[in-house]
Protein backbone atom coordinates (compact mmCIF):
# COMPACT_ATOMS: atom_id res chain seq x y z
CA UNK A 1 0.00 0.00 0.00
CA UNK A 2 1.42 3.37 -0.32
CA UNK A 3 -0.28 6.98 -0.08
CA UNK A 4 -0.68 10.10 -2.55
CA UNK A 5 -1.37 13.15 -0.41
CA UNK A 6 -1.10 11.26 2.74
CA UNK A 7 -4.60 9.45 1.66
CA UNK A 8 -3.97 5.60 0.82
CA UNK A 9 -4.21 3.96 -1.95
CA UNK A 10 -3.92 0.46 -3.09
CA UNK A 11 -3.72 -1.65 -6.12
CA UNK A 12 -4.63 -5.47 -6.11
CA UNK A 13 -2.58 -7.99 -6.83
CA UNK A 14 -3.27 -10.12 -9.94
CA UNK A 15 -2.93 -13.71 -8.77
CA UNK A 16 -3.09 -16.74 -11.87
CA UNK A 17 -3.26 -20.07 -10.92
CA UNK A 18 -3.91 -23.15 -13.43
CA UNK A 19 -7.30 -22.63 -14.21
CA UNK A 20 -8.05 -19.36 -12.57
CA UNK A 21 -7.38 -15.47 -12.24
CA UNK A 22 -7.44 -14.00 -9.16
CA UNK A 23 -8.21 -9.84 -10.13
CA UNK A 24 -10.00 -6.84 -8.30
CA UNK A 25 -13.72 -6.71 -7.93
CA UNK A 26 -15.79 -4.69 -10.71
CA UNK A 27 -19.06 -2.29 -10.61
CA UNK A 28 -19.66 -4.72 -13.52
CA UNK A 29 -19.44 -8.33 -11.11
CA UNK A 30 -22.21 -6.75 -9.36
CA UNK A 31 -24.53 -8.58 -11.24
CA UNK A 32 -23.15 -12.37 -10.34
CA UNK A 33 -22.09 -11.29 -7.11
CA UNK A 34 -25.59 -10.27 -6.30
CA UNK A 35 -27.32 -13.11 -8.01
CA UNK A 36 -25.49 -15.37 -5.87
CA UNK A 37 -26.43 -13.92 -2.65
CA UNK A 38 -29.68 -13.82 -3.51
CA UNK A 39 -29.51 -17.87 -3.20
CA UNK A 40 -30.65 -19.17 -0.02
CA UNK A 41 -28.56 -22.39 -0.60
CA UNK A 42 -25.29 -20.62 -1.95
CA UNK A 43 -25.69 -18.20 1.16
CA UNK A 44 -26.52 -20.81 4.11
CA UNK A 45 -23.24 -20.57 5.60
CA UNK A 46 -22.51 -16.95 4.86
CA UNK A 47 -25.62 -14.91 6.87
CA UNK A 48 -28.42 -15.94 4.56
CA UNK A 49 -29.58 -13.92 1.35
CA UNK A 50 -28.85 -10.29 0.94
CA UNK A 51 -30.99 -8.08 -2.22
CA UNK A 52 -28.54 -6.22 -4.60
CA UNK A 53 -28.17 -3.22 -2.39
CA UNK A 54 -26.60 -4.90 0.18
CA UNK A 55 -24.83 -7.43 -1.85
CA UNK A 56 -23.39 -3.82 -3.71
CA UNK A 57 -21.94 -2.64 -0.31
CA UNK A 58 -20.59 -6.64 0.34
CA UNK A 59 -18.69 -6.36 -3.20
CA UNK A 60 -17.56 -2.79 -2.34
CA UNK A 61 -16.49 -3.58 1.23
CA UNK A 62 -14.32 -6.23 0.08
CA UNK A 63 -12.62 -4.04 -2.47
CA UNK A 64 -12.17 -1.58 0.14
CA UNK A 65 -10.47 -3.65 2.84
CA UNK A 66 -7.03 -3.35 -0.31
CA UNK A 67 -6.88 0.28 0.47
CA UNK A 68 -7.38 0.44 4.21
CA UNK A 69 -5.25 -3.02 5.25
CA UNK A 70 -3.20 -3.79 1.60
CA UNK A 71 -5.33 -7.30 1.99
CA UNK A 72 -8.46 -8.40 0.89
CA UNK A 73 -10.86 -10.08 -1.74
CA UNK A 74 -10.49 -10.73 -5.17
CA UNK A 75 -13.52 -11.95 -7.72
CA UNK A 76 -12.61 -15.66 -8.58
CA UNK A 77 -12.46 -15.75 -12.65
CA UNK A 78 -12.27 -18.59 -14.92
CA UNK A 79 -8.42 -18.24 -17.06
CA UNK A 80 -10.18 -19.48 -20.49
CA UNK A 81 -13.42 -17.50 -20.39
CA UNK A 82 -13.01 -14.33 -17.80
CA UNK A 83 -16.36 -15.20 -16.27
CA UNK A 84 -16.37 -14.69 -12.59
CA UNK A 85 -17.29 -17.77 -10.35
CA UNK A 86 -16.95 -16.49 -7.07
CA UNK A 87 -14.78 -14.57 -4.89
CA UNK A 88 -11.74 -15.12 -2.65
CA UNK A 89 -10.07 -13.31 0.50
CA UNK A 90 -7.02 -12.85 2.59
CA UNK A 91 -7.48 -9.95 4.75
CA UNK A 92 -7.59 -8.93 7.98
CA UNK A 93 -10.48 -7.84 10.22
CA UNK A 94 -10.62 -4.77 12.01
CA UNK A 95 -9.45 -6.20 15.60
CA UNK A 96 -5.72 -4.83 15.74
CA UNK A 97 -3.03 -7.73 15.57
CA UNK A 98 -5.32 -9.97 13.63
CA UNK A 99 -4.38 -12.71 12.11
CA UNK A 100 -4.55 -13.02 8.63
CA UNK A 101 -7.87 -14.37 7.52
CA UNK A 102 -8.91 -16.50 4.47
CA UNK A 103 -12.86 -16.89 2.91
CA UNK A 104 -13.60 -18.14 -0.11
CA UNK A 105 -17.40 -18.61 -1.87
CA UNK A 106 -17.68 -19.94 -5.22
CA UNK A 107 -21.27 -19.19 -6.99
CA UNK A 108 -23.54 -22.89 -6.72
CA UNK A 109 -23.39 -22.94 -10.58
CA UNK A 110 -19.71 -23.60 -10.47
CA UNK A 111 -19.89 -25.48 -6.89
CA UNK A 112 -17.44 -29.65 -6.95
CA UNK A 113 -15.00 -28.13 -9.30
CA UNK A 114 -11.83 -27.71 -7.15
CA UNK A 115 -12.29 -23.63 -7.89
CA UNK A 116 -12.20 -22.72 -4.29
CA UNK A 117 -9.34 -24.67 -3.19
CA UNK A 118 -7.46 -23.88 -5.93
CA UNK A 119 -8.43 -19.85 -5.58
CA UNK A 120 -7.96 -20.35 -1.22
CA UNK A 121 -4.51 -22.39 -2.06
CA UNK A 122 -3.58 -18.80 -4.06
CA UNK A 123 -4.96 -15.95 -1.78
CA UNK A 124 -2.72 -18.10 1.31
CA UNK A 125 0.66 -18.32 -0.36
CA UNK A 126 0.28 -14.57 -1.52
CA UNK A 127 -0.79 -13.76 2.22
CA UNK A 128 2.10 -15.27 3.47
CA UNK A 129 4.20 -14.13 1.11
CA UNK A 130 2.57 -10.67 1.10
CA UNK A 131 2.46 -10.20 5.24
CA UNK A 132 4.77 -10.82 8.19
CA UNK A 133 1.98 -13.30 10.13
CA UNK A 134 2.72 -16.08 11.79
CA UNK A 135 -0.74 -18.44 10.94
CA UNK A 136 -3.82 -17.96 8.62
CA UNK A 137 -7.39 -18.87 10.24
CA UNK A 138 -10.45 -19.03 8.65
CA UNK A 139 -14.11 -19.15 10.47
CA UNK A 140 -16.33 -22.03 8.92
CA UNK A 141 -19.94 -23.11 10.33
CA UNK A 142 -19.52 -26.52 11.41
CA UNK A 143 -22.34 -28.10 9.13
CA UNK A 144 -20.39 -26.13 6.37
CA UNK A 145 -18.36 -29.71 4.97
CA UNK A 146 -17.61 -28.16 2.19
CA UNK A 147 -15.77 -25.31 3.06
CA UNK A 148 -14.06 -27.90 5.39
CA UNK A 149 -12.87 -29.95 2.93
CA UNK A 150 -11.28 -26.44 1.26
CA UNK A 151 -9.50 -25.60 4.67
CA UNK A 152 -8.37 -29.85 4.73
CA UNK A 153 -6.78 -29.03 1.10
CA UNK A 154 -4.96 -26.13 2.05
CA UNK A 155 -3.41 -27.67 4.78
CA UNK A 156 -5.90 -26.16 7.78
CA UNK A 157 -5.99 -27.81 10.58
CA UNK A 158 -9.44 -27.02 13.10
CA UNK A 159 -8.52 -25.60 16.26
CA UNK A 160 -11.76 -25.00 17.93
CA UNK A 161 -14.98 -23.39 18.54
CA UNK A 162 -14.90 -19.51 18.88
CA UNK A 163 -16.79 -16.50 19.74
CA UNK A 164 -17.03 -15.22 15.89
CA UNK A 165 -19.11 -12.21 16.13
CA UNK A 166 -21.82 -13.63 18.85
CA UNK A 167 -22.28 -16.08 17.35
CA UNK A 168 -19.76 -20.13 17.67
CA UNK A 169 -18.09 -21.39 15.07
CA UNK A 170 -14.99 -23.22 14.03
CA UNK A 171 -11.43 -21.63 13.90
CA UNK A 172 -9.52 -23.72 11.03
CA UNK A 173 -5.92 -22.46 11.43
CA UNK A 174 -2.24 -22.67 9.63
CA UNK A 175 0.89 -21.84 10.50
CA UNK A 176 3.36 -20.10 7.95
CA UNK A 177 5.89 -22.55 7.25
CA UNK A 178 9.51 -21.73 7.58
Amino acid sequence: MSTVDGEPTSTIPRITTARLVLRGLRAGDLDAFAENLADPIATEHLGGVVDRRAAWRVLAAGTGFWMLTGAGWWGIALRETGELVGTVGAFFRETPGADLELGWSVFRRHWRRGYASEAAQAALAFGFERHAVPRAIAHIDGRNAASIRVSARIGMTYEGEVDFYGERTGRYVIARRS
